[in-house]
């Protein structure tokens, strides 16, 4: 069964790594300076975020991921390098004494997020061109690789490693961000939720319009898998079969969303960890749809354990 067959996969995750900090506290006036609430802290968290989140999802499921990416030579980045250790993944983080590790911190009152305040800066170089040596070292080891992009800068040179990791059989699948797509041509799946999607090739009327305009996108790209994430309307596979267009669509779980932080990075977690058991690609998929309704009823950037996950029927 794929369940079993989890802890026998490895997974390469590369890209944008942040610190996601969290601010708990009680609300019970508002300020006089301005008409906004106090909120008296009482609690702080301190979670892993970005491709770091995706990698911690990973080790949930009991799979053993790999992390490669950046940060700043600075307290946030030496607190990103104790969480890795603390998740179990394979610590392959690179200090960057021109870089500012990325933050960003919530505050959170009554159980409502009151504020987010991101602490971020563009790098003017990439540290991780220098380590491409270390990234096709780890391409043996790895049954798939996830290119986590946040578009803080971290995979200005995508489309390398894609070819690096097409060229030694190795699966990648990708968390878009932008509308330069062309630069993730030839990956195995690319998983944009449903803005991002119609950022890149515009509105549709009909369903039938967006199946056509998702297979044009998924053809130009060279892509095996193009999955596109539709929130409440599940999620949407376009794919070919016998060099034959194909759809294959997954209705949204009935749940209460709590909190859809990190729901994107718990996805394509479970993807790569299902797709690298073996799993085919319909029952990863549904795995992966199961997975995203468990986090969203979670505060913050959660993950699913293996236990939850196939305890909701899947095997």
């Amino acid at each position: 069964m794929i369940s079993e067959q989890l802890r026998q996969t490895r997974v390469l995750v590369v890209g944008d790594v942040m610190l996601d900090r969290y601010w708990f506290g009680d609300v019970d006036r508002i300020s006089p300076e301005a008409p906004v609430p106090v909120v008296r802290v009482q609690q702080i968290d301190e979670r892993l975020g970005g491709a770091a989140n995706v990698a911690r999802n990973i080790a949930a499921l009991g799979a053993a991921p790999v992390l490669m990416g950046v940060v700043g030579s600075d307290e946030a980045g030496s607190r990103v390098h104790e969480l890795i250790a603390a998740a179990g993944i394979r610590d392959q983080v690179f200090d960057d004494a021109q870089a500012k590790t990325t933050v960003k911190l919530r505050v959170i009152g009554r159980q409502q997020q009151l504020l987010r305040a991101d602490f971020e800066s563009v790098p003017d170089h990439e540290v991780l061109l220098e380590k491409r040596d270390q990234f096709n070292a780890f391409l043996p080891e790895v049954q798939a690789v996830v290119l986590s992009d946040y578009g803080k800068g971290g995979l200005l040179h995508i489309q390398e490693m894609i070819t690096a990791a097409k060229s030694r059989g190795v699966m990648t699948l990708v968390d878009p961000k932008g509308d330069e797509y062309s630069r993730y041509a030839g990956a195995t799946m690319l998983t944009p939720n449903r803005s991002e999607f119609t950022q890149v090739v515009g509105r549709w009327k009909t369903e039938g319009e967006m199946t056509e305009k998702a297979h044009r996108l998924r053809q130009d790209l060279g892509l095996a898998h193009l999955l596109v994430t539709r929130s409440d309307e599940g999620m949407s596979l376009y794919t070919e079969e016998q060099g034959r267009p194909k759809e294959i669509h997954v209705a949204a779980q009935a749940r209460e969303v709590f909190d859809v932080s990190g729901a994107g990075d718990t996805v394509i977690a479970t993807l790569a960890v299902t797709l690298a058991a073996g799993a085919p690609v319909v029952q990863a998929i549904e795995l992966a749809n199961r997975a995203g309704g468990i986090v969203v009823g979670k505060l913050g950037t959660a993950t699913v354990t293996a236990e939850e996950l196939f305890s909701e029927g899947g095997r």
